[in-house]
C-alpha cells in the first residue's frame, strides 16, 4: 500500500509513524490491500476543516477527522480513500486530554481507518 501524507511543514508530523499507524491497523484489523491501493492523509488547519466540514457534513466548526473513502481506480492505482487531520483540533484534544499529540493522532487515523473500512 502506497500513503501519500500531505502536511505544511508547520505540523510537526513524523510521517515514519503515521505509516506504521496505518499499517499495524491494517495487520491487526487482518485487512489485505495490494501494493497498488493508495491511501492520502492530509493534515489541515482549522479554517481549511472547517471549509471542508461546511461543504461535506453541512457543519461550522473544525472536525477533528474527516473521512473519503472513494474506491476508485486511477491508472494502474487503486485509490482507496482520503483522511483529513485538522492539526490544530487534535493538538487542543491531547492538552485537553492531557495526552501526547501523537497519541492523539493514533486514536483519529484509527477512527477515521474504521469508517473507511465499514468497522
Amino acid at each position: 500500500m502506497k500513503i501519500n501524507i500531505v502536511c505544511p511543514s508547520r505540523y510537526k508530523i513524523n510521517r515514519a509513524f503515521i505509516r506504521k499507524i496505518i499499517r499495524e491497523y491494517l495487520d491487526n484489523k487482518g485487512i489485505k490491500v495490494g501494493e497498488e491501493t493508495v491511501l492520502n492523509v492530509a493534515f489541515v488547519g482549522k479554517n481549511k476543516m472547517r471549509q471542508l466540514a461546511a461543504r461535506y457534513k453541512s457543519e461550522d466548526e473544525a472536525l477533528p477527522v474527516l473521512t473519503f473513502p472513494i474506491q476508485e481506480k486511477i491508472e494502474d492505482e487503486s485509490l482507496l480513500g482520503e483522511i483529513v487531520v485538522c492539526y490544530p483540533t487534535a493538538v487542543l484534544m491531547a492538552a485537553e486530554k492531557e495526552k501526547p499529540v501523537d497519541k492523539i493522532i493514533k486514536f483519529l487515523l484509527e477512527h477515521a481507518l474504521n469508517v473507511l473500512f465499514k468497522i
